[in-house]
Order: C-alpha cells, then sequence, then structure tokens
C-alpha cells in the first residue's frame, strides 16, 4: 500500500529502524546542515531521515525532517518493498512500474489536512517556516525540496501539460521568492508563454510531501505525461489531488501549499547556492515569484534535501533518472538491459547492453545524447556488457579498465547543450560529450584478446542467501 502523506511514510521509517528523532536543541545554522551531511557521510549507504524536534531561536515549535530519500533502504519503503532489496531490482521494479504508466490513476478530493490553516494576508514566510541556510557560502534561504505546480497558458486545460516540477527557491521577502527557470526544465517553456503576453504564471509550491510526489517532480518523464499519473502507477493505486480555485492540482499529502505566480519581466539577483554537482552556481538573475496564499497543516513537518558534493540525499533520489532513459532508449534499441543515471543527476550514465554487433554500441550511447533528460545532462556515457551490473562500479570499473581501448572506443561530440549549472561548461551550458565504449568487441569488430574470460561458478548466486542468514545468526 502507498503511503498517503509525509508523515505516514516517516511512520514507516521509524518502524523499520530508519528514522532517527533528534530531540537536544539545536541551532538552524550550522546544525542542520552539519547532522545531515555527517549522516550520509558518515552513515552511509544505510543512513536513516533525520527529525529535528527542537529548533533554537523559534517562540512556537517546529519540526524540520531531512534525508526522507537519502538511502536505498529508505527509497525501497518509498516503493513499499523490502528494506534490504538491491538497487538493481528496485531499478527493474521501478522501470515495471513505470511502464505500466497508461494505467496509472489519480483522483480529485474535495478537501486536504493542509487546509487546516489558511494565511491570506500579511504573509511572512520567515514566521510560517523554519528557513536555515544549508551551506554557509549560499546567498540566502533555499526551499531546496518542494514539488512546484505550473501549466502552460495556451493550453491551461489540458491536465497532461500540468507539469510538477523540482525547482530550487531562494526567500527573498516575507512573500517573495526568487526561482531558477533553466531552459531545461517544463516550467522554463510554461514561463516563458507567459511572459510573452506580458502577464503572470499561476503557480503552487507544495511542501512536505508523500514520497512518491518527489520522486515524480524531480523525474525526467516526457513533457505530456501527467506526473499525477506517473505517481499512481508508480504507487500501483490512485493518486489523491486537490483543485485549487487558480485551477491547478496539488498533491492532497502537502505539509505546506504556496499560492502565487511568477512575475513577468522582472529579474533579481538569485544565488549563490551549492548545488548537486558539488559547486557554488554564483549568482544570476532569476524570476520572482510573489506568494498571495500559504496553506499549510497545524504543527507543519518541514522537508528539506542534503546537497552538495555527493553521496547525499539527492543522489539517491537520482535513480528515478534510471527508468525513463531505460524505457525510452530501449524502445530504438531492445538489446539494453539496464541503465544507471544516478552520478550528479545524469552527467554521467552507465548502460549495460547485450553488444550484439560491432560498433552499435556506440550508437545506444548517442542515443542516451538524444534523450530529453540526456539533451540537457548526459555528459560522460559509459557502455559496458550485459554480464556488468551498471549499479555496481566495482564491476564497471573493471570492465573500462580490461576492456576498454582509447584507440577504438572514444567517441568524443563537440560542442553540445548542458545544464549550465555543470562547473566544467564554456561557455556555460555548452559542452562536449564523450562516450565511452567497455564491452567486449563483437564482429567484426576485432580488436583485443577477451576470449578466455573467468566465469563466476555457476550456482554463487545460490549461496548469497545462505552466508546472509549465517552473518545474521
Amino acid at each position: 500500500m502507498a503511503h498517503k502523506d509525509l508523515r505516514s511514510f516517516l511512520e514507516c521509517l521509524e518502524k523499520e529502524g530508519q528514522l532517527l528523532r533528534i530531540k537536544e536543541a539545536i541551532l538552524p545554522e550550522p546544525d542542520i546542515g552539519a547532522a545531515a551531511c555527517a549522516c550520509n557521510k558518515g552513515l552511509g549507504e544505510t543512513a536513516p531521515a533525520l527529525m529535528y524536534e527542537s529548533i533554537k531561536g523559534y517562540t512556537e515549535a517546529k519540526k524540520i525532517v531531512t534525508n526522507v530519500h537519502g538511502s536505498w533502504p529508505n527509497m525501497a519503503l518509498a516503493f513499499g518493498m523490502d528494506k534490504d532489496t538491491t538497487v538493481k531490482n528496485m531499478f527493474l521494479e521501478f522501470v515495471r512500474r513505470y511502464e505500466n504508466f497508461d494505467n496509472g490513476k489519480y483522483e480529485v478530493k474535495d478537501s486536504a489536512p493542509w487546509q487546516e490553516v489558511v494565511i491570506d494576508k500579511d504573509i511572512n514566510l520567515y514566521d510560517i517556516m523554519p528557513l536555515f541556510r544549508l551551506n554557509p557560502g549560499d546567498g540566502g534561504f533555499y526551499i531546496n525540496k518542494s514539488s512546484i505546480v505550473s501549466r502552460h497558458p495556451d493550453n491551461w486545460d489540458n491536465f497532461n501539460e500540468q507539469n510538477l516540477g523540482m525547482y530550487r527557491l531562494e526567500v527573498k521577502g516575507k512573500n517573495r521568492i526568487g526561482i531558477q527557470t533553466i531552459p531545461e526544465h517544463d516550467i522554463a517553456l510554461h514561463f516563458q508563454a507567459a511572459e510573452r503576453d506580458n502577464k503572470p504564471l499561476p503557480i503552487a509550491i507544495c511542501i512536505g510531501n508523500d514520497p512518491m510526489a518527489s520522486i515524480v517532480s524531480s523525474m525526467p518523464i516526457l513533457y505530456d505525461q501527467s506526473e499525477f499519473q506517473m505517481a499512481g502507477a508508480l504507487n500501483e493505486e490512485p493518486y489523491p489531488i486537490v483543485k485549487l480555485e487558480n485551477g491547478l492540482h496539488v498533491p492532497w499529502s502537502s505539509e505546506y501549499i504556496l499560492e502565487g505566480h511568477i512575475l513577468p519581466r522582472v529579474r533579481e539577483p538569485e544565488g549563490p547556492y551549492g548545488e548537486f554537482t558539488g559547486h557554488f552556481s554564483g549568482c544570476k538573475k532569476m524570476p520572482v515569484v510573489e506568494i498571495t496564499k500559504v496553506s499549510h497543516r497545524k504543527d507543519p513537518i518541514y522537508e528539506f534535501c542534503n546537497i552538495g558534493v555527493p553521496w547525499n540525499e539527492i543522489d539517491y533520489l537520482f535513480i528515478n533518472t534510471c527508468p525513463p532513459l531505460h524505457v525510452q532508449i530501449r524502445e530504438q534499441f531492445p538489446e539494453v538491459v539496464a541503465v544507471n543515471a544516478l552520478y550528479t543527476h545524469g552527467l554521467g550514465v552507465i548502460v549495460s547492453i547485450n553488444n550484439r554487433m560491432g560498433a552499435r554500441s556506440k550508437y545506444i550511447g548517442m542515443s542516451v545524447l538524444q534523450t530529453p533528460h540526456g539533451t540537457g545532462y548526459a555528459k560522460v556515457v559509459i557502455l559496458v556488457d550485459e554480464t556488468v551490473d551498471p549499479f555496481n562500479l566495482p564491476q564497471v570499473m573493471w570492465a573500462i579498465t580490461v576492456k576498454y581501448n582509447p584507440q577504438f572506443d572514444n567517441v568524443i561530440v563537440p560542442g553540445l547543450s548542458v545544464v549550465d549549472l555543470d562547473p566544467a561548461s564554456d561557455p556555460p551550458g555548452v559542452t562536449d560529450k564523450i562516450i565511452i565504449d567497455a564491452t567486449t568487441p563483437s564482429a567484426p569488430e576485432t580488436h583485443g584478446h577477451f576470449t578466455q574470460q573467468v566465469e563466476n561458478p555457476p550456482t554463487y548466486e545460490e549461496w548469497i542467501p545462505k552466508l546472509k542468514e549465517l552473518v545474521a545468526t
């Protein structure tokens, strides 16, 4: 059964030993960022979510939660799977549900818990939410784990063109927020159309959502695919939403709903901010959101995402990039076995294939660059054999060190687009891209000597659960 909201998921995490409550009084800065970083860096791939229950400096109790998606057990539990599920098996189940998109359902409800408190006058975001800086070098208070709803103004009644996306937000005033609308994302297309006519673009900012909302809102699905329908497919039950007065639909599950609009032809400095690339993005002029209404649950929980030099919570969340790439590439090349786009939001992509024809693997690498996500992100594409688990880096490194020959196995494509947050791009937003073919050559390719590869004992996989049981007892 799907988790209906953030609170029910936190209950699940606590029951499974994946939630740690920090009851001692802490400072918003630097304690929250330091604890979140230590959780990921120090506790590794099984790190729990962190609930901060006593934040200094607030007259009213405020609760903050981080690392909700920040480990493989947490991600597996978000899908209703056993917390010990392997990454590859999680990926395969993710793909299966993703491919069931057409059967995904959503249901419109009349009311939601976030309607318990409504503020539409004298809005002051600094009082309403426990804002803080994650990194000392951040240019302001950021909201970095919200799901933002927008719709194309020229096609307002098309529900499938409504977008649920995750974009960074900088609080700039009591009811004023800077938003990053980079060209690779759907909201940029919506805002471009509104700004063309000098009209504000209505949006809704949803904070503290059920775990699937965060997964689909940061997933690179196709433009005309509904994130709410995708959430229904991934949850395998109808996804609950509520319609706002402005016509937008938002998750039923949210802790906070901020309604407002992006102002046309207004730009203000935004940044710097410590991004998923592990670098500060600098200060640029970005559009501005005016907040007109805030609704939230009583005693709301403010959710934040740890981000910076990998690995952090956001890097586990990026497993949602793998299924779309897998499905889109496999439509052209059925020999694709699995796609790993975890690394830096898919700036690095590893694809395992059944290399059935000489030099065909390089076409598969180029197809990665042509996917909607690949055009803005994929910069380094590594191809490996179907016997190599792309989620197992020791196996991938073995393939690169023994299968790859720079004389034959490089394809460099110059001057392609990439997200301008990539610090290596020059000028920002433009880069060369490389395909590294670490597969075993197939005829008519003849270079190398790969006929005497060592094989694992045929029954070794049967021993894995036996040994795990012995270790546990």
